[in-house]
């Protein structure tokens, strides 16, 4: 195996380490009511800081595996870290919005934020089914 193709496999474990992570600590997260500022400004930040995780280590898996001479799997890498940039624009301007609908005791503001924030699980559920499945193709 070469040097290239080991960090390429390094890169995609820190991947799937960084998005098993945030799936564990988010789903406990669903716990919280939602109703005050502080829990939505708290399920934010996380989600906010997973994104920026993701898209960096998604990045250093896609240049890793161009560098490997594995464009398949450096594509699908650089679309997870599109992703990552494509949710975060999407997924935080909705929970602040949200966020500042909670604190105006606006009643939709809360089933809404929690919606967005089972989705935002359930998409990385997804991303990490897709990094297993790339894990297990190396082969």
């Amino acid at each position: 195996m070469s040097a290239a193709m080991i960090i390429a496999l390094v890169c995609t474990v820190a991947l799937f380490v960084t998005t098993a992570y945030f799936i564990m600590g988010s789903i406990p997260l669903l716990v919280l009511k939602h109703d005050t500022p502080l829990d939505a400004r708290f399920v934010r930040g996380f989600f906010n800081l997973y994104y920026r995780a993701a898209f960096v280590t998604a990045t250093a898996t896609a240049i890793s595996f161009a560098f490997a001479g594995r464009a398949g799997h450096a594509a699908g890498a650089a679309a997870l870290a599109l992703m990552a940039v494509a949710l975060r624009s999407q997924v935080i301007p909705k929970m602040d919005a949200l966020g500042a609908q909670i604190q105006s005791d606006f009643m939709q503001a809360i089933p809404g934020f929690r919606r967005t924030h089972v989705t935002a699980i359930l998409i990385n559920v997804v991303q990490l089914v897709a990094i297993v499945w790339s894990l297990m193709s190396l082969g």
